[in-house]
């Protein structure tokens, strides 16, 4: 019955009421999505979290993660442990439980937690010195491999002083694997120096494969993750795995004689989209469908000579398969539209997904051998269905040199035939990142917010953007602020041509990359965008590269070049360079402790355009975030004064609170 009432919600998410309205910044802020899910071996349970926000008006704090179950062949899903918050969830082998990690309150650290699926209390089974970031069970469920921050030593008191100085990037905690007899419960260490990222068994319990880095620095977890391949009793004589780059999952096969891998394609790779199979023993990999033009997000073995994978190709998701030891991937016809951001399998063949759609942020689907296409298994928003929606549309067009540049584009909500509409333009960060044609609204993209206040949304994927291969991925390397970024003026006057957009009412914003991009156009495209928002961009390209914990990746796989070695370029490839010719009011706000991209790019281009020109422009700092923000207040502050920014510049109105 319940499946029955979940598919019926699937169809009528377009009926809306009479007096249905569009989403404001108060509706953003209370969005709940699917995070995470995992598949009991059998097939017959789903164990998945969801990310439910706090209330920004009573705490700024993150999200927590809430642990759900749901039974497949009664369709019901019941609450599991919603009293604290939880990740890296595993139903553990040859016990009917569920173990998760968790920090409740009285907890010093971060500790492995286990709950039987026949109900009761979830209990503290193994706490470690220091917190546990991640861990898993052999086959049969009797030894644990986990990482945690290695152990500090205590100082001696005499001569401290009565305070700490911030110590640069020296005495770096490392984070270290541990392998572990769950009866004895006597931890040993892995002696591999460095950085552990991850650590798998082999099915037999005899073998471990780990991804270390060799310092802790963001830079090496990046750029030099290393994969390693061992027996436990000889932990000395490794099996190096040759390959450099970007580096993502890991996966035994069912019989443990290879080892899956998602990793970049070489070290100039930008992304880690491409699917490798190695040897048990090591050696060099061997590249899957290297002429696929799209980006594998991730991969569960079917059998030993069989990938099951999920892949993003242009501006929609694929779920396939494709032999172990090479030949063609095989794409599955029917997956309803969904956009697909997590897999997992069980040995009977049933699959979880978490997929997104136009409609509804991520979600978890259930698809069994008997079934079609995926069936939905949760709604983590009723409320949406009285919720108008723009229309969403996918849409190309030829660059000025051109190549074919993709994008998403949402409507107002009540369009009229003919009429020209304001246009804020999303880009998004990295580069090496994409827009599916899904859910596109959050608190930093207006999406849907912008089709209720009506604006028509733009969300190009320019060149060098992920999802359409390794060359397209690498395209822009080497010409930072320069064909990529014309590809979002040229889809602006597409659509300015096309008689969509009032091309005196163009607006801007993105964060990170993407607030690189709004800064560029505010300053040296400027006559093109009438307002802008700029989320923890880049200004300065020279003394970012000094501030950013990241200098090693912006060489080697986006400038492709040092700083030192043509200082002019980097310059002219900089919105300060062009900041006295800025006539588009801009918004800059940014995380005060951003280590990625400081906050002190968001004050030169504040200064410098406060300084040279009489353009309207404000600076916010976020006290306590990072790269984004990640608590409640914070968000819900920067959506609205984000539209509040647009509606005054593009509207023509005044402000919002």
């Amino acid at each position: 019955m319940i499946k029955k009432i979940l598919f019926a919600l699937i169809l009528i998410v377009p009926i809306l009421t009479a007096h249905a309205q569009g989403l404001t910044a108060d509706d953003i802020a209370r969005l709940q999505t699917v995070s995470s899910a995992v598949i009991s071996a059998d097939g017959q349970m789903v164990a998945y979290t969801v990310s439910v926000p706090a209330d920004p008006y009573k705490e700024n704090k993150p999200a927590s993660y809430h642990l759900y179950l749901y039974n497949v062949k009664t369709g019901q899903s019941l609450p599991f442990f919603t009293r604290g918050s939880v990740r890296n969830v595993s139903f553990r082998p040859g016990h009917q439980s569920v173990t998760f990690l968790a920090k409740m309150d009285g907890d010093g650290v971060t500790s492995l937690y286990e709950a039987s699926l026949s109900g009761g209390e979830a209990q503290k089974v193994y706490a470690f010195e220091t917190s546990i970031s991640q861990y898993q069970w052999s086959a049969d469920g009797k030894k644990l491999a986990f990482i945690a921050a290695e152990p500090k030593k205590e100082e001696k008191e005499e001569g401290k002083l009565p305070y700490e100085p911030i110590l640069y990037e020296q005495n770096l905690t490392y984070a270290r694997a541990y392998t572990m007899d769950w009866d004895k419960k006597e931890p040993q260490a892995i002696d591999i120096a460095g950085d552990f990222h991850d650590i798998q068994w082999n099915p037999d319990g005899q073998r471990l494969a780990v991804a270390v880095a060799p310092t802790p620095l963001i830079d090496d977890e990046y750029m030099k993750q290393r994969v390693f391949i061992f027996n436990i009793d000889t932990p000395g004589k490794l099996m190096p795995v040759e390959h450099s780059g970007k580096l993502g999952k890991l996966a035994w096969s069912p019989g443990g004689e290879q080892l899956g891998f998602i990793a970049g394609a070489d070290i100039h790779d930008p992304t880690d989209g491409r699917l490798f199979v190695v040897s048990a023993q090591g050696g060099k990999p061997k590249r899957l469908a290297s002429d696929f033009e799209g980006h594998f997000d991730g991969f569960e073995w079917a059998d030993d000579k069989t990938i099951q994978f999920i892949a993003s190709e242009g501006l929609s998701s694929v779920l396939g398969t494709i032999p172990a030891g090479g030949g063609a991937l095989k794409r599955m016809g029917n997956t309803g539209g969904l956009n697909f951001t997590g897999l997992g399998r069980a040995t009977n063949g049933n699959l979880v997904l978490i997929a997104n759609t136009a409609w509804f942020p991520d979600e978890a689907f259930l698809l069994t051998p008997d079934l079609k296409e995926p069936q939905r298994i949760t709604v983590s928003n009723l409320w949406l269905a009285d919720k108008k929606l723009g229309r969403q549309e996918a849409v190309a067009y030829k660059a000025r040199d051109g190549m074919e540049i993709q994008g998403v584009l949402i409507h107002p909500l009540d369009e009229e035939a003919g009429k020209a509409y304001p246009l804020i333009t999303v880009v998004h960060g990295g580069p090496e990142s994409h827009y599916d044609n899904g859910w596109l609204t959050y608190y930093s993209t207006v999406g849907q917010m912008g089709a209720a206040a009506g604006y028509r949304v733009f969300y190009p994927n320019y060149r060098g953007s992920t999802g359409r291969g390794l060359a397209f991925a690498m395209s822009s390397q080497g010409d930072l602020a320069g064909k990529e970024f014309d590809d979002i003026v040229d889809g602006v006057d597409y659509l300015v041509d096309k008689g969509l957009v009032d091309k005196d009412k163009v607006g801007v914003t993105g964060g990170s990359y993407g607030g690189y991009a709004t800064g560029w156009m505010a300053t040296r495209y400027t006559e093109k965008f009438a307002a802008g928002v700029m989320f923890v961009g880049i200004s300065d390209n020279i003394s970012k590269w000094g501030t950013s914990d990241i200098p090693e990746e912006l060489y080697l796989v986006h400038a492709r070049k040092r700083v030192w070695e043509d200082y002019e370029f980097f310059l002219k490839r900089s919105p300060v360079y062009y900041a006295g010719q800025c006539e588009t009011p801009l918004l800059i706000m940014a995380g005060a402790e951003d280590t990625r991209v400081d906050p002190s790019q968001s004050m030169e281009l504040y200064r410098h355009i406060k300084t040279r020109t009489d353009t309207p422009v404000g600076l916010v700092l976020y006290p306590g975030e990072g790269h984004g923000n990640r608590n409640a207040s914070a968000r819900l502050d920067y959506t609205r004064r984000q539209m509040g920014w647009f509606d005054k510049y593009l509207m023509k109105e005044e402000a919002r609170p």
